[in-house]
Parts: structure tokens; C-alpha cells; sequence
């Protein structure tokens, strides 16, 4: 748009009020129109995943979006006001179903919602009753876990600690410039409210420069600021010079996590399908967080149990054991693992395809002999 402009020159006047309200708006309009039918095109040709993200407005409104994903590309096609029957599970099916109908229910292969409760009864209420794939939403489900490890004491009490230490840092700009000088303009990471990702990579970030901070509350610079003779300066220089927990408590929640950030950096990118990596990358970090916890029970059997409680009801799907098992560039490594888990995710698969595919004699007795070979 602003090269269209600069292209114009001097003496472009933008469209009216009036314009914008009527022939313009419609135009738009009739441009989605015609972007919709060409992707119901490819729903129809190669079959499409409807997504859902349940979420509360500014009002606090429960919202839910309605995406459609295919090989096309993604199309939001709408959002529906649930506030008053988020917690009505029969009314939050009869929205998926309605959606269902409205995409042609030949042309659905799969549901993905959020991690919610009611969502996931809903997913496997569809699963029954309409005979589609249902999953949960894989970085939603690794954000919860990143949550419920954020409650544990040690990390809970870590994160308020450096949060006091942030909002201090960045709510003055004497202090601010200060640290620059001291970090040579290296910033830490602020965390953000959306995602719990953020407050470990904020951890992470801050002990990035934990000498030069260290360096800064013990310097004339800092004992010659006003704010240093406040009461919340000297908090602030206790915990991060004096506290001898505060630095290793950061380090520990660090090294006990990072490595299930970057799991979910993995299933967030648009890079590469998450699907054929999301078992192995998992199973992987759990070896990380139990080798950077020295092996030691008491440090990371707290962590794993926060972990499966989120993994194995929600999305230890047979889908990823399969995507897993078929996935070429993991499958001819020495870290490939043909246990029963992988093997019944797949044959669970395979009876799920058998139940539903149209029973043409070929098709069928080439399905059926590969399992049997298999299980030989």
C-alpha cells in the first residue's frame, strides 16, 4: 500500500467515509466471496481441517474462531459469541456440527481444537458420532504444560522474584539506561501475558547478563542513584546479589525447561508439519530435562509428572505415533524406536482406515496385508 502511494506522488486524496461504507466495502466483500469459492473448491478436491480457538475478548466474551485449513492455504470462515453456553457441552457440539454440515461433512477430515475441557469432550463426541479425527491443539497443550510447571513453588517463587527485578529495570529510565551501560545495550527478554513460554525465556534472557548485573547493583553508578536508598532498590540489590538462591533457582528452572520451549517453538513454526516430530522431539526432552537435572528424582519427577498429566490424556494420539513411524528422516536413525506404543498407534490407525474406507477389493487387500506383515 505505501509503495502504491509513493508511486502515485504528490496529490493522491484517500476515499471518502462514503466510499469506504458502500462500494468499496462491497467490493471487498465480493472479493472474499470469490476467494471463499476457490477454496471450497479445494475442500471438495482435497478435504480440509476445521480449528477452533476458544478466547476471551476485551469484554470478556467467550469467542470462539472457526478456521478451515487445507493444501490451499488457511480461510477464516467465522467467530460465534459462546458466552452464554461455553460451559453447555450439547450447545458447544451443535456449533463443531453446524460447521461440519456447513463445510459438507464428506469434505471434513479432521477437528482441532483447544485443550479446553468441553473441547476436548466435544472432539471425541465427534469422533462417535460423525466418524472424523480429532485432535487437540498441539502448542495450546504444550503452553498448558509450560503453566502447570510454572505453579510449582521453585519456579513460581523464581518468576515473581525476577518479574519484581524486570518491572524495576524498565519502570525507571535512569535504572534502564544504567543497565545498558552495563550489558553494552543488551536487553532482556520481557515477558509476555499470552504465552508461558515467554516467562522461562525471560529467566533465560536475564541470566544471559547475570554479571552485568551483579556488576551494576555493586558499582558507584548505582549507590549514587536515589532509587538505590528506596526500599524496593534495596530489595532489588538483595535478590540479585545477596539472595544465594535467587541465581540458581534461575538456572535449575532454565535448564529443567528450555528444552520444552523449544519444543513448542518446534510445533508453532510454519517451517515444517509438526506431526511426523512432535513424538520424538518429546520424548527427547524428556531425557534433556532428566540429564540437566543431574538424574536426581527429586529435581525432575515433579516436572514429568506436570508434563504426562498434559501429554498423555490430551495429545498422546496414535495420529503422532504414526506420523512418527512413517516419518523417513527419523525412521533410518539409531534413535528410532519400533516399541509396541508406536506399533499399536499405527495398527489403531490402520483398523480406523479399514472401518472407513470404501471397500474397493484392492484397496482393502493391500491394507490388510501390509498389517499382517507388520505384525509378523
Amino acid at each position: 500500500m505505501i509503495e502504491g502511494i509513493a508511486e502515485y506522488g504528490r496529490g493522491l486524496k484517500p476515499p471518502s467515509m462514503h466510499d469506504l461504507r458502500t462500494w468499496i466495502l462491497k467490493a471487498g466483500v465480493d472479493g472474499i466471496c470469490l476467494l471463499y469459492e476457490e477454496h471450497k473448491k479445494a475442500w471438495k478436491k482435497y478435504g480440509c481441517t476445521i480449528m477452533s480457538d476458544g478466547w476471551t475478548d476485551g469484554k470478556n466474551r467467550s469467542l470462539i474462531n472457526f478456521l478451515v485449513n487445507s493444501s490451499v492455504n488457511t480461510f477464516f470462515l467465522k467467530s460465534i459469541d459462546a458466552s452464554a453456553s461455553f460451559k453447555n457441552e450439547q450447545l458447544i457440539f451443535k456449533y463443531f456440527d453446524d460447521v461440519i454440515v456447513e463445510m459438507g461433512e464428506e469434505n471434513v477430515i479432521q477437528i482441532v481444537t483447544d485443550n479446553a475441557s468441553n473441547c476436548i469432550k466435544v472432539g471425541k463426541n465427534i469422533m462417535e458420532t460423525r466418524q472424523r479425527i480429532w485432535t487437540s491443539c498441539a502448542a495450546h497443550c504444550i503452553d498448558l504444560m509450560l503453566e502447570d510447571i510454572a505453579k510449582l513453588k521453585i519456579f513460581s517463587d523464581t518468576i515473581e522474584q525476577a518479574k519484581m527485578v524486570m518491572k524495576f529495570l524498565y519502570g525507571h529510565g535512569t535504572i534502564l539506561f544504567l543497565m545498558s551501560k552495563y550489558t553494552n545495550g543488551k536487553e532482556i527478554l520481557r515477558s509476555a501475558i499470552t504465552r508461558f513460554a515467554t516467562r522461562f525465556l525471560t529467566l533465560q534472557s536475564m541470566y544471559k547478563v547475570k554479571r552485568p548485573l551483579e556488576q551494576m547493583f555493586a558499582s558507584e553508578d548505582w549507590v549514587s542513584l536515589p532509587l538505590s536508598q528506596t526500599t524496593q532498590g534495596k530489595v532489588l540489590k538483595r535478590i540479585v546479589i545477596n539472595d544465594p538462591n535467587f541465581w540458581s533457582y534461575v538456572e535449575f528452572c532454565v535448564k529443567s525447561v528450555v528444552s520444552l520451549v523449544s519444543v513448542l517453538r518446534g510445533v508453532d513454526s510454519e517451517v515444517r508439519s509438526a506431526m511426523g516430530y512432535i513424538y520424538e522431539l518429546m520424548d527427547k526432552t524428556k531425557e534433556i530435562i532428566k540429564f540437566n537435572c543431574g538424574g536426581v528424582d527429586r529435581k525432575y519427577k515433579t516436572i514429568m509428572k506436570k508434563i504426562d498429566s498434559r501429554w498423555t490424556p490430551q495429545l498422546h494420539h496414535p495420529l503422532l505415533a504414526v506420523g512418527f513411524y512413517l516419518n523417513s528422516q527419523l525412521r533410518y536413525e539409531k534413535r528410532f524406536s519400533d516399541c509396541d506404543e508406536v506399533r499399536d498407534g499405527l495398527f489403531t490407525c490402520m483398523d480406523r482406515m479399514l472401518s472407513l474406507v470404501v471397500k474397493q477389493t484392492s484397496n482393502w487387500t493391500c491394507i490388510i496385508k501390509l498389517k499382517e506383515n507388520l505384525e509378523l
